[in-house]
């Protein structure tokens, strides 16, 4: 094991419970515009959320559309006529003020708190996710927290990382890991950056050949033995 001294932390479904948080966002949404919400609906919409978000990581579309074109594409296949852009403004406010947490995830960082430098990399949108993670307290366990929408740049992007790590005093990429749950955007992000990367995967998924994990965990729990 590495002498780590500085630990990256992904948020969504790394820290927080984000299929908790997006459900009740949407469902809150969908009551306020009287908009109908059923299991098949939320799975139209993860569909192109995911596929949408998956450019983005490609760096084929950059957040703006993926943001406001996400509920307009979803409308239109459901036949409700609404451009989505209002709409996605008041999902955001709503989502922001949601911040379910994974099984220990504050434990664990308040545990890893005392013995590294924290520092949180999402992608997403600034206003919401500083919200989420001001009001959940996460915040003051963070050296720092970058969102990829104020870098110019997102995960797996060497950029985003160089962007980061250019703010991280001292760092050293040899004593730096990443940990997050996705292997697409956190992990191979890690490896196009050139540091460790501890792989979150609860759903014990088949690790892929072409990206690097150092380190793979179920639960956050293992960490406490890991570091």
């Amino acid at each position: 094991m590495k002498n780590f001294k500085t630990i990256l932390l992904d948020a969504d479904n790394t820290l927080f419970d984000f299929t908790a948080c997006e459900k009740e966002a949407l469902k809150q949404t969908f009551v306020k515009y009287d908009y109908p919400l059923n299991e098949e609906i939320a799975s139209s919409y993860e569909r192109i959320n995911v596929n949408l978000w998956r450019q983005y990581e490609l760096g084929q579309m950059d957040r703006n559309t993926v943001i406001y074109s996400r509920f307009g594409l979803l409308f239109k296949e459901i036949g409700i006529e609404d451009d989505g852009i209002k709409f996605e403004d008041d999902y955001q406010e709503l989502l922001g003020m949601q911040h379910f947490f994974l099984e220990n995830a504050l434990e664990v960082v308040e545990y890893l708190y005392k013995k590294y430098n924290l520092y949180i990399v999402t992608n997403g949108v600034t206003t919401t996710q500083l919200r989420r993670l001001k009001d959940s307290g996460l915040d003051q366990y963070m050296k720092q927290i970058f969102v990829s929408e104020e870098t110019g740049y997102q995960k797996p992007m060497k950029e985003y990382f160089d962007y980061c790590f250019h703010r991280i005093a001292d760092f050293d990429p040899t004593s730096a890991m990443i940990i997050g749950d996705s292997l697409s955007s956190d992990i191979k992000g890690g490896n196009n950056a050139g540091i460790s990367t501890c792989w979150l995967n609860p759903s014990k998924l088949e690790k892929p050949s072409d990206i690097k994990v150092d380190y793979e965990i179920q639960s956050l729990k293992e960490l406490y033995e890991l570091l």
